[in-house]
């Protein structure tokens, strides 16, 4: 039997919640390491691109997530209303 919309949605949602915390911790962890490597020169510009670059992928890898988790959700929401 499938899961109701409403059992979807709420796993979506806690999903959705778990990877934009995840995304939060991951960007702070980031500033407290470019902090601390901010008197390092060479460091520091090393440390700064690749914290950029690894922040652009995270925030690519949480939008597509969630994205796949609406689209779930929606295909879930379809299933039931065409069920009543």
């Amino acid at each position: 039997m499938p899961s109701s919309y409403s059992d979807v949605q709420k796993a979506a949602s806690r999903e959705k919640f778990g990877i934009w915390f995840a995304w939060l911790c991951g960007g702070i962890i980031m500033l407290i390491i470019a902090n601390a490597t901010k008197d390092i020169h060479i460091v520091s510009a090393i440390t700064q691109t690749l914290l950029v670059i690894l922040g652009i992928l995270s925030t690519i890898a949480a939008v597509t997530m969630t994205s796949r988790l609406n689209r779930k959700a929606a295909a879930a929401r379809k299933d039931v209303l065409d069920d009543l």
